[in-house]
């Protein structure tokens, strides 16, 4: 699986299959706001993903 299908699989897809993807699992108008930052491009470094530099849940700040 490659990073891109890996971090789809765990956001937008898992969404939909817990019956949440009308709100969750992409940045969209309407949908909840909840945010990893992270300190790298998960993209070209999956481990990236260790190193969060916020989390936002509904649009508030959790760190």
């Amino acid at each position: 699986m490659s990073p891109f299908e890996a971090l789809s699989a765990s956001t937008a897809r898992a969404a939909t299959v817990c019956g949440l993807g009308d709100r969750k699992g992409r940045l969209a108008a309407g949908y909840d706001a909840d945010i990893l930052a992270v300190d790298g491009n998960p993209l070209v470094d999956p481990a990236a993903l260790h190193q969060l530099r916020a989390v936002y849940v509904r649009g508030e700040s959790m760190v």
